[in-house]
């Protein structure tokens, strides 16, 4: 039954501009990741890494990112999701540059490490961000924002393709699209939604902070997080591994595996705001999982290099709403609080890439890559039974205290 769909007031123009900077945001995210994700068969030649030093070294980056993103719980108390953002962002572009630089382990091991500290307080404060526009919008606009995200996936991937096909070192790829991430990244910072534009949620964070949310609530949508990621950690570090490896392709279309994901999931991202206003969360969560699952089933029966691709394609158009609603979900849980709800289920998402890539590196040392995308496989399709979690109806605001609720202003 489509539910219904209640009406709210237009946002205003500095609203609307806020969020069309935090697109922005996500769009620089996605590319600056796909370009880092998609080289790694570059970045292991370059660096002379065996695949157990690199196993260890993508499981140190979600650790580290674990790190940043709590830690921007405490940062964001002190200043703002927007003065997070605004640094943050540049600086992460800055790391593929030093990826890009040397040929010695430490080089690597400290631009990874920056990466991954700095990652995990961008992920967390553009979520934070996110949620903060969804509640003023009163409705569903989070996918929307990750659908930017993958859109910049595309671009970044598509720019890896092409960096490979042109035989481009790492440096020329790297620093030549970071010359025009930076600067795009510091004019978005411009007109990230502040005080004006959040309203009260602003001060009712302010007055939350002394707060500690309950974790138990959250913990199923904890698990559904860390379950989509070890999914998703699955196709960005290993899908270019597993094409060119065990399918033969080259490094160019290896590329592309990780590109039609991504392809993928901006399309169902496209239309995901609306099949959630119209179906439910939860309807919409539950028949993705499945659909995941039959992504990696495809994937890993493949015969060739295309068909490879066309299995990562159909597991991010199952995969792509359950990340934001996993973030939606928590912002209804904890409304006064949700920058805090946000930075912890964050946490998972990372929980999610130190289980899932050693995982499917080590299954894949142990047998084959088919093999190990069988695991999580597996794992997505636990989201299924979850997905009673995402439903409204189930995420009444849990109130930390015994006062009533203020109003919140229309946008």
């Amino acid at each position: 039954m489509a539910s219904e769909r209640p009406h709210h007031p237009a946002p205003g123009h500095r609203l609307r501009q806020a969020r069309a900077a935090l697109l922005v945001s996500f769009l620089l995210q996605g590319t600056t990741f796909a370009l880092l994700v998609t080289r790694i068969p570059g970045i292991q030649r370059q660096y002379g890494l065996g695949d157990g030093t690199l196993t260890v070294f993508l499981a140190a980056v979600p650790i580290l990112a674990g790190v940043g993103s709590i830690s921007s719980e405490q940062l964001v108390k002190r200043t703002s999701p927007r003065a997070v953002l605004r640094v943050v962002q540049p600086a992460v572009c800055l790391t593929l540059v030093g990826v890009g630089l040397g040929h010695r382990l430490w080089v690597l091991g400290l631009a990874l490490a920056a990466f991954g500290l700095l990652v995990g307080a961008l992920d967390a404060s553009m979520n934070m961000l996110g949620v903060g526009l969804q509640h003023r919008y009163g409705r569903s606009i989070m996918i929307g924002f990750h659908a930017a995200f993958s859109l910049g996936g595309i671009i970044g991937a598509l720019l890896a393709s092409a960096g490979a096909g042109g035989h481009l070192s790492l440096l020329t790829l790297f620093g030549g699209t970071v010359a025009v991430l930076i600067p795009a990244a510091l004019v978005a910072g411009r007109w990230f939604a502040g005080p004006a534009e959040l309203g009260d949620a602003v001060r009712q964070a302010a007055e939350a902070a002394a707060r500690s949310i309950p974790w138990r609530p959250l913990l199923p949508l904890c698990a559904a997080m860390a379950f989509a990621y070890i999914a998703d950690s699955s196709v960005s570090n290993w899908s270019a591994k597993y094409l060119t490896e065990t399918l033969h392709s080259g490094d160019r279309v290896g590329a592309l595996g990780y590109a039609g994901y991504m392809v993928a999931m901006l399309l169902g991202r496209a239309f995901g705001d609306r099949g959630v206003q119209r179906f439910g969360a939860a309807p919409v969560v539950r028949t993705g999982a499945a659909v995941a699952a039959l992504g990696f089933g495809i994937a890993a029966l493949a015969p060739a290099p295309w068909a490879g691709v066309a299995g990562f394609t159909v597991l991010g158009l199952g995969i792509c709403a359950i990340i934001p609603q996993v973030f939606a979900a928590g912002g209804r849980l904890f409304p006064h609080d949700s920058d805090a709800a946000v930075a912890r289920l964050n946490l998972f998402n990372y929980v999610g890439f130190l289980v899932g890539s050693p995982l499917v590196g080590a299954i894949a040392g142990a047998s084959s890559f088919r093999w190990a995308l069988t695991a999580p496989m597996v794992m997505v399709l636990v989201v299924v039974p979850l997905a009673g979690h995402f439903a409204p109806a189930a995420a009444e605001p849990l109130r930390l205290d015994h006062a009533p609720s203020p109003a919140r202003p229309a946008a």
